[in-house]
């Protein structure tokens, strides 16, 4: 990976909402047809994450269904990444992911004017969908 996607992806709690603001193309899980959306990814000790505020998403079923996808970075960089995503469904883990994440978007001022507070820690741990991305190797476009 090039230094230029490195530090697109280096975000911190410090990050404005743009820097967050990513697209992915998944493969439709009932059509089987590339699906692209905006969503924000988050960064928790060096790994990356997908997730959401407490809902059901499209994204995530199809992330289930078909683990390879393609991360595009739009702001900084521009880059395709092939990527893996792998659901994170272990209580602990996906605790020690939101907690930062929740606290992220909690700060006195938060990156996207997201209504604080942002819902409690149990509710994000029942209803959020949490996704690990691993990029695939090759990933230098």
């Amino acid at each position: 990976m090039n230094a230029e996607i490195e530090q697109a992806l280096a975000i911190t709690p410090a990050s404005p909402a743009r820097d967050r603001t990513i697209d992915i193309t998944t493969t439709g899980a009932r059509t089987g047809r590339p699906r692209r959306i905006e969503v924000w990814f988050y960064r928790v000790d060096g790994q990356i994450y997908l997730s959401t505020s407490p809902a059901r998403r499209s994204w995530y079923a199809n992330i289930l269904k078909n683990p390879e996808f393609t991360f595009h970075l739009k702001h900084r960089v521009r880059a395709d990444l092939p990527a893996l995503g792998t659901p994170v469904r272990d209580p602990r883990q996906r605790e020690a992911v939101f907690r930062p994440i929740i606290a992220d978007l909690n700060q006195p001022w938060n990156p996207a004017g997201i209504p604080q507070p942002v819902e409690p820690l149990k509710e994000w741990m029942q209803g959020s969908p949490l996704i690990r991305v691993d990029f695939l190797e090759g990933t230098d476009s």
